[in-house]
């Protein structure tokens, strides 16, 4: 009776653990493939469009800066060219444009402080934004659509950019991440740029922009056009070029406030740019700090040149030392010899006052026999040199 109980409880156990629903059989594979088809979606779309890694959130040090960009210098101009979309090609402005025109990244108002705000009131309403700045669209079955030609970006010569320096404690490495962007439009420069009025058109933030920056080629050469990269490439390899105009500080302050021509704003913002390399530089101590082996190789070096310049220094002063010995020598000989010189005239003008006039009779006498002699040799070397010069003729 027992072994008969066993028998059918245990047939009824394996009856209920295979009896499931055939949807319930069926679903548990089908989800786990579209997990894997949506992770592998995600994998390949990181891999094609790759950005830089965002800001950690519990950074130890960090830094705001506000750069204005000119496009018309050489470093920015990849953001500017090609001014009218050609094929698949356009510049920074018309792509940003496009992309807040189908609503794929939002775009917010510019407010008078010059600060981003990106709350949710602040969103650009687009056909607002579109007469303001007298922009022709049409408007097809509820969507907005603005032709290329339409598009005012050959006026979009400037941009806001914000930017963040900040010490990763993880890596201990400095990171520049760029924040937010905004296109500026220039208008009503029909005597020079230099007059035209700057008007602010909206910010956006970076990395709502950078996958589709990633997809953005731009031109990172003159001399060789095979070399590209991507418009995220450029921004977070900081190739733009632009002078800062503002820092967040505790009194809210712009350059402009408290520098009041264009040279000071210049000198302050590379006084700050510097300040940015100098705490980079000096992160984990001075930039001049060597090690030991370095320090004795260069010790060394300056000891050699040290001994090298002893050296010369010595020579040039012994020979200087001979050279004072000579003229001394010489100046004492010329000395000595004017002595006798004049020892003899005086002895001889002694002589000549004692003697009696016998004497000086014979002293004349011997005085013109020596003349005389001297005379009588000068004619016969006198003879005798046209006689050599007509053997070394014959000859």
């Amino acid at each position: 009776m027992k072994k008969t109980l066993l028998l059918i409880l245990f047939s009824l156990t394996a009856t209920c653990m295979m009896a499931q629903p055939a949807k319930r059989r069926t679903a548990t594979p089908k989800t786990t493939a579209t997990q894997q088809n949506s992770k592998a979606a995600s994998d390949r779309f990181s891999i094609m469009f790759p950005t830089s890694d965002a800001m950690p959130e519990d950074v130890v040090w960090k830094r705001d800066l506000y750069r204005e960009l000119d496009l018309t210098k050489d470093k920015n101009a990849a953001l500017y060219y090609p001014v009218m979309p050609i094929g698949n090609q356009c510049n920074l402005f018309t792509y940003l444009f496009r992309l807040m025109l189908t609503g794929r990244v939002n775009a917010y108002d510019y407010n008078m402080t010059g600060t981003e705000s990106f709350n949710a009131k602040d969103k650009v309403d687009l056909k607002v934004f579109l007469s303001r700045y007298s922009i022709y669209y049409e408007e097809k079955n509820g969507k907005i659509e603005v032709a290329d030609a339409d598009v005012p970006s050959e006026m979009v010569k400037r941009y806001y950019l914000k930017e963040s320096s900040y010490l990763d404690q993880r890596t201990g490495t400095m990171h520049t991440k760029v924040i937010a962007i905004c296109p500026i439009l220039l208008e009503g420069g029909e005597f020079g740029e230099d007059i035209a009025t700057p008007k602010p058109l909206f910010w956006m933030k970076y990395d709502d922009v950078a996958p589709y920056l990633a997809k953005l080629p731009v031109m990172s050469s003159d001399l060789n056009n095979v070399t590209r990269m991507t418009a995220d490439d450029y921004f977070t390899l900081c190739r733009y070029e632009g002078k800062i105009y503002k820092t967040n500080n505790m009194q809210g302050k712009n350059i402009a406030d408290y520098c009041t021509n264009d040279s000071a704003q210049l000198a302050e913002s590379k006084r700050i740019d510097k300040q940015l390399a100098d705490f980079e530089n000096r992160l984990w101590g001075h930039k001049d700090k060597k090690d030991s082996v370095r320090n004795a190789k260069e010790t060394d070096k300056v000891v050699a040149a040290a001994e090298r310049k002893g050296r010369r220094k010595t020579a040039s002063t012994e020979e200087a030392s001979d050279s004072k010995s000579i003229a001394k020598a010489q100046a004492k000989d010329g000395k000595e010899s004017g002595e006798e010189s004049a020892t003899e005239l005086v002895q001889t003008s002694e002589t000549e006052e004692k003697a009696t006039p016998a004497e000086e009779t014979k002293q004349k006498a011997s005085r013109t026999r020596r003349t005389n002699s001297k005379v009588k040799k000068t004619d016969t070397d006198d003879s005798q040199a046209p006689r050599s010069s007509a053997r070394r003729q014959r000859r």
